[in-house]
């Protein structure tokens, strides 16, 4: 929907183009991290995946753009963890 003249008008989609919700489910994004829904619940509740809760029975969504730089400080945190813990040299078999 925009906003002409102070009125909501019904957008007509682009055929052929696909555009992803800015907020997702926590269900939705158990899906991609491929984790389960209550693993990301705790994430959420605990501040390491911002969110926001919304309408009356206050249900929680997270934003596409908030999900993927969780993801991207995520890959960072584990390259400085591996560069900090490298593989034991092991003896040729």
């Amino acid at each position: 929907m925009s906003a002409v003249g102070g009125k909501l008008k019904q957008t007509t989609p682009t055929p052929g183009v696909s555009v992803e919700p800015r907020f997702l489910l926590l269900s939705d994004v158990a899906t991609e991290l491929n984790v389960s829904d209550s693993q990301v619940y705790h994430m959420v509740r605990s501040g390491e995946l911002p969110a926001i809760k919304i309408g009356g029975r206050g249900q929680w969504r997270v934003e596409r753009a908030r999900l993927e730089e969780y993801i991207e400080r995520k890959y960072a945190e584990t390259a400085d963890w591996v560069r900090s813990n490298p593989l034991a040299d092991r003896d040729p078999e």
